[in-house]
């Protein structure tokens, strides 16, 4: 195995800054709603989700988009032809990934996870059907380097498996299921239990990625709201868990994405305590295993930036731990990975370093190394 160096990262959190293109595919019953991009002031490039409709939303590209750079608060927003290039062109995005030293990526949507959260079911899936076409095409640039996600609207679960099954067909490598599912029950109820087990058929890992679970909440500044985006996802994580989804699915991998690592060792030890003590009053599933256990076998967690998380990494599941570089979004490491990197993991472990920068990635995903 070589070791993780100039080139051989890879990132398990990156993005597509998705063009109109990407929905010109969808069902000419939305044809007039498919997304679209504006130029509007304060906001730069924007897709503007559903133009006229219920879930009317926009995505601030222009401000979002913005890998590398530093927003003042006074700019417009960058323009479309501003933006790096590599989020909608394939070819231009190995040129930055050699730039950041990034061996490869699994491509995640950007306006995708906004759609997540869209109120009407039948608009969402016809978005995300033309979304995985357009991004399995994408991919197929360079299939060893951009490693693409498709998505379901989960409007049953019958719906799900034939999701799954045309997002394996089609070359993607896994399937990033919306926080909320459409039906009255949650994803723990034995009801979803035959879509598990198609998942695990198929190979396909599953995520779920902040922002995809509505709108959230929080108290005071907005700047409060970027500490609270990773509530939604504890939440999932729980409900699977305490749920018995694992207990009974023991092959299904999860992958909470974008939401940081260092606070999993307290909450499994809460998850643990709780559950001992009040198990036998308290409604949840009776579990074979600690709760935790279920956590560190069963769910890997990204990270684009998270001292802590490496710090207590003997309360972690080394093997669980995936880096990221969220390119082009403003929160990405790009074009300064390789700086940041080295700077976390100064007490690191070279071979805990490789299966967290690299290994665990590829092991997931069935990437060749």
């Amino acid at each position: 195995m070589v070791r993780a160096g100039f080139g051989t990262y890879v990132s398990a959190d990156s993005h597509v800054t998705e063009p109109p293109e990407a929905w010109a595919s969808i069902d000419r019953r939305f044809a007039e709603r498919a997304p679209r991009l504006e130029h509007l002031p304060g906001m730069g490039a924007t897709i503007v989700i559903d133009p006229g409709g219920p879930g009317h939303n926009a995505v601030p590209f222009g401000r979002i988009a913005a890998a590398g750079r530093t927003l003042t608060g006074g700019e417009e927003g960058w323009t479309w032809d501003q933006l790096h290039p590599g989020g909608y062109d394939p070819v231009a995005r190995i040129e930055e990934q050699q730039r950041d030293g990034i061996a490869a990526e699994i491509i995640y949507p950007s306006v995708g996870m906004m759609l997540c959260n869209h109120p009407e079911p039948d608009y969402k899936k016809a978005c995300f059907d033309a979304y995985n076409r357009w991004i399995a095409e994408w991919c197929a640039t360079s299939p060893d380097r951009l490693i693409g996600l498709g998505q379901t609207a989960m409007r049953t679960v019958e719906e799900g498996i034939a999701d799954a099954t045309e997002i394996r067909r089609m070359g993607l490598h896994g399937i990033m299921l919306p926080g909320l599912p459409t039906g009255e029950t949650d994803y723990h109820d034995p009801a979803y239990d035959p879509f598990w087990e198609a998942v695990v058929d198929l190979g396909l890992p599953v995520s779920f990625h902040i922002l995809t679970s509505g709108d959230p909440r929080w108290r005071g500044p907005n700047m409060n709201g970027f500490l609270g985006i990773i509530h939604a996802n504890q939440d999932i994580i729980g409900m699977l868990i305490l749920g018995g989804v694992f207990e009974r699915h023991p092959g299904l991998r999860v992958v909470c994405v974008e939401a940081d690592a260092g606070w999993a060792p307290h909450y499994m030890f809460r998850m643990d305590t709780l559950y001992e003590r009040h198990r036998t009053w308290v409604p949840t599933a009776m579990l074979s295993r600690a709760p935790s256990e279920y956590f560190r076998d069963n769910v890997y967690l990204t990270f684009q930036d998270d001292r802590i998380a490496l710090q207590v990494l003997d309360l972690l599941n080394p093997d669980r731990l995936m880096w990221a570089n969220d390119h082009p979004h403003s929160d990405a490491t790009w074009p300064r990975s390789q700086e940041i990197l080295d700077a976390n993991f100064a007490e690191v472990s070279a071979d805990r370093r490789d299966r967290i920068v690299r290994d665990n990635c590829a092991e997931l995903y069935g990437l060749s190394r």
